[in-house]
């Protein structure tokens, strides 16, 4: 059975695809039944769908998901989706986008994030009336943007501003729902429990780049555990998670203030600018500089 890949390039180069607004970060698209044809997809980006008519329901990673009018789904970035079924009247709106732009989206607010996707296991979250309304007004302005020319002055700016306007809202809705795990047999609590507090230590350490045996010293857990535990829950390494922290806060030191190349090479706890260069390059494929001129 041959899968579906559903890439950012995918969405933009599909023509059956109704792609509303595209950057290297963020793809939305007003609708998008073909998919729901496919028999098995794999959807490398994390994505929200909102659906907007019908149901559907499916498998994601083996799990049961089922979607329908006024739900949204919350999607990890890497997931398999199979036996899709779907009402005859169903379609979606969607929202796919990179780990880079979801974390700078965020922010702190990542570890809810997190914990939604890999430890409650979240993945359909109900609407109310008044977060109907709430979001449509968001739709509304960000369809406003689509229609602007291309080199709008900010075009751009705005629409991200809207879009992580949005999804703030949404983790806030994320955390009214979020449920105890006393269903959970002792082990699985106990493996959430040290993956949680690996993921609490990650995000609040402003030195991230340690080595797992660091880290695990700290949970006190040894390292072969901590990566175990980190890729039965989330499909990623530890060593992954840290360099996707550390990557995501050079981009933010960089883009976002006005350290100089040395300052912030000593506040992620980098050698010297030499070593630190070296390693935007090696993990970035641009300088510090060229980063900051993006």
């Amino acid at each position: 059975m041959q899968q579906e890949e559903i890439s950012l390039q995918s969405l933009k180069t599909n023509e059956a695809v109704h792609v509303g607004y595209s950057d290297n970060d963020i793809v939305i698209v007003d609708s998008i039944q073909q998919f729901a044809m496919v028999s098995e997809a794999r959807v490398q980006m994390s994505a929200i769908a909102v659906c907007t008519s019908g149901r559907v329901q499916g498998k994601m990673n083996g799990q049961n998901l089922e979607l329908q009018q006024n739900q949204v789904a919350v999607i990890p970035a890497n997931v398999v989706v199979t036996d899709l079924m779907v009402s005859p009247d169903f379609n979606i709106k969607a929202m796919f986008f990179t780990n880079h732009i979801l974390r700078s989206f965020l922010r702190d607010k990542i570890n809810l994030w997190n914990e939604v996707m890999y430890i409650q296991r979240l993945h359909v979250i109900s609407l109310t009336d008044e977060d109907l309304r709430f979001y449509t007004c968001f739709y509304d302005m960000l369809s406003l943007c689509f229609e602007k020319d291309a080199d709008t002055p900010f075009r751009t700016d705005v629409i991200q501003s809207l879009v992580r306007g949005a999804m703030l809202g949404l983790c806030g809705a994320m955390k009214q729902q979020l449920t105890g795990e006393t269903h959970l047999p002792p082990e699985a609590r106990t493996s959430s429990c040290h993956f949680q507090r690996f993921l609490d230590l990650l995000h609040t350490s402003e030195v991230k780049r340690r080595t797992v045996e660091s880290y695990a010293s700290e949970l006190c857990i040894s390292p072969k555990y901590l990566s175990v535990i980190c890729k039965k829950q989330s499909g990623k390494s530890a060593n992954e998670w840290i360099t996707e922290q550390v990557m995501e806060d050079i981009r933010y030191y960089l883009t976002h203030t006005d350290l100089t190349l040395k300052q912030v090479a000593d506040r992620l706890g980098f050698p010297n600018p030499s070593f630190f260069g070296k390693y935007v390059k090696e993990h970035f494929g641009m300088t510090p500089a060229q980063i900051r001129d993006v």
